[in-house]
């Protein structure tokens, strides 16, 4: 209840805000005098249309147009150009997207054909009619759309920042939850290669003759419980691990050089080589993973068979190769999830990455580039976006602007030549005498005559006498007195004063 109270009060304000200028345009004389039942009706017409603007903006805005056409055929009235601009405003603002342009155009062809039934000049008519539509019409209405589209993205804008809020904290959980993986696959590799070096060693103590049978025994357990630790650990880590997944893995913190040396004295038989020198430090740490990795499978799947490590650093890229001479790499069906997430680390990164069998053994090859290959393009600058968007916004407004003025400068021009040229002077009209030839009353007589003559003030004319109308004084933008000159058979028959707009006759 409270709202519709507000929505009431708010209309009625409108409606009194607009009926100011509907009442006092008469009082002042900026309007031909009307009656009191035409005052009325116009108000009446007036408080509908604020009534029926929220709901049906377009039939207010209608209504409010059929009053400016009722009073002037050309649309422009004091009394109720301002209300036609209000509702033009609130029809743009209301959503009246394709209601306008209609509408305009309806109005313009009514009036137009009221103009041309009406035996005037038709050019300032017209002149006038464009002008108050381009003003009163369209520019309102222009505005209305932009702010309600504005209301629109703001709108649309708030919800898009909700909705991205709720994706944030779900995208932050997400996060942490591939941070929990990523600890647990670096404690899957990083334990799985020192258990496999323990099994290393363990077996190279099982080997030793200089032990005892108890000895190499306790070896032999030794060895198989690393074994059984390794397989505990995949499984339990591997449920971490979602399908397909590369979390980004942490290296141990050592060069390669380091890692194949703690590997050489754990027995493994592994030979080095490399060319240049490390540069980049992601680009290195990627490089120690892939070796530890293939480290790791050898001494799993091919025990004491010979491990050949290159590492190759040029101005392109590091190339990384590892090949061991015994079994061909994991047994199908177990583990592997340490290749899959170096294949997916290293495509990441822009490079390629090959894991298979070669030869007799087992192959593990990466090339990761200086540069990685693919960059996906941003689209443009988001500043050229912005004059995108605020060209779009103020060009229509621009090129309607200048329209409008170069439209009211020839429309005012129009009126103020058509004025100033029809005027007779008072002290002309007064040397003229009825009964003079029209031959030399026309030698005093403006080079036009008013347009809109206001017969209605004026008395009777003569019968069968025709009556010209001349203003008596150039003054614009008000009403004036007029003079008639009745001629007949060649000959001036009458002459009469009429009195200005709301002025009675001497």
């Amino acid at each position: 209840m409270p709202h519709l109270v507000r929505r009431i009060a708010a209309d009625a304000l409108l409606w009194a805000c607009l009926a100011v200028p509907a009442v006092g345009a008469d009082r002042i004389g900026l309007n031909e005098p009307r009656s009191l039942g035409q005052e009325l009706a116009g108000l009446a017409v007036l408080a509908l249309a604020a009534a029926l603007h929220r709901t049906w903006p377009l039939l207010a805005f209608l209504a409010v147009a059929a009053l400016g056409l009722a009073a002037s055929p050309s649309l422009f009235t004091v009394s109720y150009g301002p209300a036609l601009a209000v509702f033009a405003l609130l029809l743009g603002a209301r959503g009246g997207g394709r209601g306008g342009p209609v509408a305009f155009v309806g109005i313009a062809v009514v009036a137009t054909v009221r103009i041309l039934v009406r035996d005037v000049d038709p050019a300032p008519e017209w002149l006038v009619l464009l002008g108050t539509l381009l003003f009163a019409g369209c520019f309102p209405w222009l505005i209305g759309r932009y702010w309600h589209q504005r209301v629109a993205l703001v709108s649309s804008a708030l919800a898009r920042a909700e909705q991205l809020e709720r994706e944030q904290r779900i995208v932050a959980d997400r996060a942490r939850l591939r941070e929990r993986a990523r600890i647990a696959q670096d404690m899957h590799d990083s334990l799985g290669h020192e258990l496999s070096l323990l099994a290393l060693r363990a077996g190279a103590l099982q080997l030793d003759p200089e032990l005892g049978a108890r000895q190499r025994a306790a070896a032999a357990e030794l060895r198989g419980a690393a074994a059984d630790a390794t397989d505990r650990r995949r499984e339990i880590i591997g449920l971490l691990r979602e399908a397909g997944e590369s979390a980004p893995l942490a290296p141990a913190g050592e060069t390669v050089e380091a890692l194949v040396t703690r590997a050489q004295a754990s027995g493994l038989d592994v030979r080095l080589h490399t060319e240049g020198e490390p540069e980049e430090v992601l680009r290195e740490r990627t490089v120690h993973r892939v070796v530890q990795e293939a480290l790791t499978n050898a001494v799993k799947y091919a025990p004491g068979a010979a491990v050949a490590v290159e590492v190759v650093r040029g101005d392109a890229g590091t190339l990384v190769s590892v090949t061991d001479e015994g079994a061909p790499g994991p047994p199908q069906g177990k583990d592997g999830t340490g290749l899959v997430g170096l294949r997916e680390r290293v495509l990441d990164e822009g490079g390629t990455f090959q894991a298979g069998e070669h030869g007799d053994g087992f192959l593990v090859r990466a090339w990761l580039p200086v540069e990685p290959a693919a960059h996906r393009d941003a689209g443009p600058p988001a500043s050229q976006v912005m004059i995108g968007l605020s060209r779009r916004t103020w060009v229509p407004f621009a090129v309607a602007g200048v329209a409008g003025v170069l439209l009211v400068a020839g429309t005012f021009a129009w009126y103020a030549y058509s004025k100033t040229h029809s005027v007779l002077s008072p002290a002309a009209y007064a040397r003229l005498e009825t009964g003079a030839s029209a031959s030399d009353v026309e030698e005093v007589l403006p080079e036009r005559e008013v347009a809109d003559p206001p017969d209605d003030r004026a008395p009777a004319p003569p019968a069968g006498a025709d009556c010209r109308y001349y203003r008596a004084s150039g003054r614009l933008f008000v009403s004036v007195e007029h003079f008639r000159l009745c001629f007949e058979g060649g000959r001036l028959v009458a002459k009469d004063a009429v009195p200005a707009a709301g002025k009675d006759r001497e």
